[in-house]
C-alpha cells in the first residue's frame, strides 16, 4: 500500500473505517458518502473504480457492480486528520441506491 499516505495506512491497519465522500469532478455536486477499509481503498486505487466497505453486508462492494452506475476515480484527496477521503469521480448513472443522482436530495427546512 505504498501509494496510500502513512497516516491513513496506520488508521486502516487497526481495522478502522474511513469516511469516503464521492463528489462529481465536473460540477462538484456531493453524490454520496460511504465507508472504506484498507482493502476497499487499495482496490479503489488499483482499479480506479470506487470500492467501498458495506457495514450492513460486512463485505466489499464495487459501486455499480450490480446497477451499472459506476464511479470512475479521477482524483483522491484526504483531510487534515486523515480520517476522511474525498473522491473526485466521473459518475455513470445515479449515485444513490434510490435512483436519485445524489444521496443528498432531502432538504431540511431552516
Amino acid at each position: 500500500m505504498s501509494s496510500i499516505p502513512t497516516s491513513i495506512s496506520e488508521r486502516l491497519a487497526t481495522g478502522e473505517l474511513i469516511a469516503a465522500i464521492a463528489q462529481d469532478a465536473a460540477n462538484k455536486e456531493v453524490l454520496m458518502m460511504a465507508w472504506m477499509n484498507q482493502e476497499a481503498l487499495a482496490k479503489t486505487l488499483d482499479t480506479k473504480r470506487a470500492t467501498y466497505w458495506s457495514r450492513s453486508r460486512n463485505s466489499l462492494w464495487i459501486k455499480g457492480e450490480t446497477s451499472g452506475h459506476f464511479q470512475e476515480i479521477l482524483s483522491l484527496t484526504y483531510d487534515c486528520d486523515s480520517d476522511c477521503i474525498l473522491l473526485q469521480v466521473k459518475q455513470v448513472g445515479a449515485a444513490c441506491h434510490t435512483g436519485e443522482r445524489s444521496c443528498f436530495h432531502r432538504e431540511v427546512a431552516m
